[in-house]
């Protein structure tokens, strides 16, 4: 079906990325005349006025070309990649978590480099990421900063292989993709995993629990150095210390999940939580329910958003260098617009612990 009448994504962009890719994949050649209007009804469905946009677009952009009397025909073109000097940037959402300081971070090396940026919020969502690629791509954009959206590895790399087929590099910022050859640049989060979780043991914890979502490859990692630290130091972990999920973060999510780990016949003295975010809502339910942090629970985070919410609580938690990690991501994109073809580009980025007040020393340790 070409078009998804329940997509969010309007009727003729659907129509224009649809045609637009018969031309890219050679269905409908150079010179060769595409269905008429009246044709593109009676196969879409759509209205007169909705098929004129699609089409006005493509001839815009140098696919289509109107012949009078004669009907719309592909272009042949020689070169379809004449980018301009604008970067796109693929975030889940300007407003909240490490994005601002990201996006900044990459804005400001752009204009270092005599780069303008355009600025995408993809709430997480793969359709709207695709969406947003489409929008890039027709701007001619030279090159893409992408955080992959909480979609599986397969749809993200979609997005990806969309730009690599017009020639527009991409970097990929905090996120990968497992077992791809694309360009990133992120933290080394199974060491921070691991030592958060040794910072907790030396406290004096063994019980320690943890919850975080599986679909990010930052939180995977993350998990993965939390049970290297326990194994180490000969701790089995329970089953009900531990809580995953496959989904993006959600406040109600993680209240349902705190209720649990916070349940008496757990015992578990100190929390990991994935996140920031999931550690203030954890500390929000425990402050519910009467227990105190740390007095009663020890919670440690991850990534360092403390300015924003240290109304809250002063959490101990694992400092990403956030903004260095756009810069530096710009910087790998920059090398790839100008023709550097060294090799896949992978950075890791050391992340420090900071320790504050949400983590007590257990009397027996």
């Amino acid at each position: 079906m070409i078009i998804d009448r329940n997509s969010p994504v309007p009727q003729y962009f659907q129509l224009q990325t649809w045609l637009r890719e018969q031309i890219e994949q050679g269905v409908f050649k150079p010179e060769d005349k595409i269905p008429t209007e009246e044709e593109l009804v009676q196969i879409t469905g759509l209205a007169r006025a909705t098929i004129r946009q699609a089409i006005g677009n493509l001839v815009n952009m140098g696919y289509l070309t109107r012949k009078r009397r004669l009907g719309t025909f592909v272009t042949r073109r020689t070169n379809l990649s004449n980018h301009r000097n604008i970067i796109g940037v693929l975030v889940p959402d300007i407003r909240s978590g490490y994005t601002p300081e990201l996006a900044r971070g990459v804005e400001d090396a752009a204009a270092n480099n005599k780069l303008s940026t355009i600025l995408c919020n993809t709430d997480d969502l793969f359709i709207k990421a695709a969406f947003h690629t489409e929008r890039l791509i027709e701007s001619n954009v030279c090159g893409v900063i992408f955080v992959p959206t909480a979609a599986s590895d397969e749809k993200n790399l979609q997005i990806v292989d969309k730009f690599h087929k017009r020639d527009i590099p991409v970097v990929l910022a905090d996120r990968v993709i497992p077992d791809t050859d694309v360009d990133y640049v992120t933290t080394d989060n199974f060491n921070g995993g691991y030592q958060l979780t040794s910072y907790l043991i030396n406290k004096g914890h063994r019980k320690i629990g943890i919850t975080l979502s599986t679909l990010f490859s930052t939180e995977r990692q993350r998990y993965e150095g939390y049970r290297q630290a326990l194994a180490d130091a000969g701790i089995t972990p329970e089953s009900g210390w531990i809580k995953l999920h496959d989904g993006p973060f959600t406040e109600k999510h993680y209240q349902e999940v705190s209720k649990t780990l916070l349940s008496e016949d757990r015992k578990i003295s100190a929390i990991f939580a994935g996140h920031d975010r999931i550690a203030y809502v954890i500390y929000s339910v425990a402050q519910k329910i009467g227990i105190k942090i740390p007095v009663d629970l020890s919670i440690v985070g991850y990534d360092d958003l403390h300015p924003t919410c240290s109304h809250l609580i002063s959490l101990t938690t694992m400092h990403q260098p956030i903004y260095e990690m756009g810069q530096e991501s710009l910087k790998i994109l920059v090398s790839k617009i100008n023709g550097d073809s060294r090799g896949l580009k992978r950075l890791e980025l050391k992340s420090n612990l900071v320790e504050r007040n949400s983590v007590v020393r257990l009397k027996n340790s």
